[in-house]
């Protein structure tokens, strides 16, 4: 017989109840319980052993050569793998652009058997090199900004050997390049790989300048701090606005938010769902080689955080992307939903995706560690250099470093004393700041040693402990954070390629400038010293919440751009254009179509919300106050027809920059009045008349635990 929907929603809500208590034991610590770690990972030991068998070994993908000398040999040992763990798939995984939001696990794929289908009715596996290299597929459905024509829709797949290849269930997924006939890039990946390539040739070529003759390259790596929401399922199910576009576009506050701070990093209650969620995403990471070390809980009601360890740049992206498809994915199982997206609800924090990066040789040598760089180097100014470009490059690009940031949430995050202001200046702290500053004036000498500092609790049960001399700025968009620098304005549903390819970029350009300068005859000093004399003003250690200090900044002429329509429009100037064709990232017209991408997906965006704000005021809002009697109801009526208007103005509109633009003032500024009105109507409609699901219902987990009868308690010792 066939089952009511709330019939199923209930047999679903039953077994994640008994799902979530049972993954919720703590056990005894031990290492068999990881002994599958990276299993479904196709490097280190896990490659090796397969291509042993192939009379190979492991080695042989460390030079991406192979993919032209050996490739069938890597085919018939991942074949091998795929099947000895049930996988009978695969796909070349990509990127496509103007994913974030909307597109789940914001990844492409054509799933395909590695099976031949013979004449004689009969079934073999079969697949070669030709297979796992490269493919090819329709691109015509993916945004392309203009880069080919309706007629062109070819797209073609070309495996990334940085970032191992990885199964999940029968699937097999080869992480690749997406790119036109012609070669422009269609994806987030290729610029990023292009841009590895310019870092890696202009760091080498400053870095032998400065002592060190690095054969072996220069890699980036990042570490990305994942946050979130968790709210109950049932209460998502009464929300069509977070079912359509991942964010409240109506919602009266709740007597209670973050007020009090009592939600950060609080004890991960076992009472609730979100413990046991947070053990299985981690779990199904630990499967795929994903290192998910940390996990907490966050500033705001029912937010969380995931946090794995460093790596390259390539393979921590590939590796975020799939952690927010298993984070969502498995959400469901316990009663829950996921929100990735920046700004779920108003007036509590939004979320983030702290980008932490940094810069190593291949041996592991740190470009941004004084002692680590200045000792590879034999050179006592080596890390002084190198902190001068990268002073140099953030004041000179700010402007690019916001354009990276800017996803449709980020616009209600920026400078919301939840993520840094849209004005872009860098924290180094007041230890590192003094001797630059020396060392610009000429007034010191000799190489910077971090200073460290002694705190004393005077207490006998705690000893005294060392820290570092500088404290944590989390309101700088840029801070450093020893040996690393931390990009904190990334927004948490971006794929943050496009934030690693700014980053590798500038920098690049500025180490090539260095190494050009020093050819010429000037020595690494004075380059230095001329950079920090010129760039100086983007160093900021104060408080960048503080309103004063924002006046102080935009008066400096650092890189200000409020509006994130505004930001993105900055990838075609000429400047940029001029910049990103020099160090060979992406050609002019790769820009352009990434500007007209962006711009599309805001407007996209906001009509999603626009829409869905429609059909809740009819749908819900305005039946809501003619059954109480009470509320608004001529403006709730009038609000209708201004957003209809609005939409058709933006449908009229024959650029997507100016349908953009007229997009955020939909979105920032009529539609915000408008909830105004129907936060009003909430705040005086019965809570039996009204509909929607309240802030109360959706962010208090810990006080909303539905009652389990009696006889089905288990406790764990």
């Amino acid at each position: 017989m066939l089952a009511s929907s709330a019939a199923v929603r209930q047999l679903a809500k039953s077994t994640s109840r008994q799902v979530s208590r049972i993954g919720a034991v703590r056990c005894m610590g031990g290492l068999e319980a990881y002994e599958d770690y990276g299993k479904a990972c196709f490097t280190g030991k896990v490659a090796d052993e397969y291509l042993q068998k192939q009379g190979a070994s492991g080695d042989l993908l460390k030079d991406p050569s192979w993919t032209q000398t050996h490739s069938d040999v890597v085919a018939a040992a991942v074949l091998d793998w795929a099947t000895d763990n049930g996988a009978n798939t695969f796909c070349h995984w990509f990127q496509p652009m103007a994913a974030s939001g909307v597109r789940h696990g914001q990844t492409g794929q054509v799933q395909n058997k590695m099976l031949k289908f013979k004449a004689d009715n009969t079934i073999d596996f079969d697949f070669k090199g030709k297979d796992l290299v490269k493919g090819e597929t329709d691109g015509s459905s993916y945004p392309n900004g203009g880069l080919r024509g309706t007629h062109c829709a070819g797209g073609y797949l070309a495996i990334d050997t940085s970032s191992p290849i990885f199964l999940r269930g029968d699937t097999m997924f080869v992480p690749s390049a997406f790119v036109s006939y012609y070669g422009a890039a269609l994806d987030e990946k290729t610029p990023l790989l292009r841009a590895n390539a310019a870092l890696d040739k202009q760091a080498c070529r400053l870095l032998k300048h400065l002592g060190l003759d690095t054969t072996d390259g220069l890699r980036a790596n990042i570490g990305l701090e994942q946050e979130i929401f968790l709210i109950p399922r049932e209460a998502y199910y009464k929300r069509p606005d977070i079912q359509l576009t991942g964010r409240t576009i109506m919602g009266k506050d709740a007597p209670r938010g973050q007020e009090m701070c009592d939600h950060y990093m609080a004890p991960l209650s076992s009472a609730t769902p979100a413990l046991a969620c947070m053990q299985e995403i981690q779990e199904e990471c630990y499967k795929l080689g994903i290192p998910l070390k940390t996990r907490h809980r966050e500033v705001a009601p029912n937010q969380f955080e995931f946090a794995p360890l460093f790596g390259l740049n390539t393979t921590q992206i590939d590796q975020n992307l799939m952690v927010m498809q298993i984070i969502e994915e498995v959400a469901p199982r316990h009663g829950l939903t996921a929100l990735l997206q920046e700004k779920p609800f108003n007036d509590v924090n939004g979320s983030g995706k702290h980008n932490n990066w940094s810069l190593a040789t291949a041996d592991g040598v740190q470009l941004f560690s004084p002692k680590a760089i200045n000792a590879a180097c034999n050179n006592e100014i080596a890390f002084t250099v190198i902190m001068a470009a990268m002073i140099a490059a953030v004041d000179e690009h700010g402007d690019l470093m916001r354009m990276a940031i800017s996803s449709p949430g980020n616009d209600f995050r920026l400078g919301a004393c939840e993520a840094p202001p849209a004005i872009v200046s860098m924290y180094l702290g007041e230890d590192m700041t003094f001797y630059l500053e020396h060392f610009k004036d000429g007034k010191g000498k000799g190489e910077y040693v971090p200073g460290i500092k002694t705190l004393d609790l005077g207490t006998r049960e705690v000893l005294p402990f060392e820290v570092p001399s500088e404290d944590r700025n989390r309101t700088s968009p840029f801070p450093y954070g020893g040996a690393r620098f931390e990009f904190r304005a990334v927004g948490s549903a971006q794929n943050v390629s496009m934030v690693n390819t700014v980053l590798n970029t500038i920098i690049a350009e500025k180490f090539g400038e260095f190494a050009d300068r020093i050819d010429a005859g000037e020595t690494p000093l004075d380059v230095a010293r001329d950079a920090l004399a010129k760039h100086w003003r983007v160093i900021f250690n104060g408080d960048n919440y503080c309103d004063t200090a924002q006046g102080e900044l935009t008066d400096r002429g650092l890189w200000r751009i409020d509006s994130g329509v505004e930001a993105i429009h900055t990838i075609t100037s000429e400047k940029n254009t001029k910049l990103f064709e020099k160090m060979n990232v992406m050609t002019k017209e790769e820009c352009e179509a990434r500007e007209i991408i962006l711009h599309d997906h805001y407007t996209g965006t906001v009509e999603m919300e626009a829409l869905t704000m429609i059909d809740m005021i009819n749908q819900h809002v305005i039946p809501a106050v003619k059954a109480a009697g009470v509320g608004p109801l001529s403006e709730l009526e009038a609000a209708v027809g201004t957003i209809k208007d609005a939409m058709a103005e933006i449908h009229a509109a024959d650029t997507s920059y100016k349908k953009a633009q007229l997009a955020r003032v939909l979105r920032l500024e009529t539609m915000i009045d408008i909830r105004a009105i129907c936060d009003a109507a909430e705040e005086v409609v019965p809570a039996n008349l009204w509909t929607l699901a309240t802030y109360k219902e959706l962010l208090f987990l810990d006080s909303h635990v539905d009652a389990v009868p009696s006889e089905e308690m288990i406790y764990e010792d």
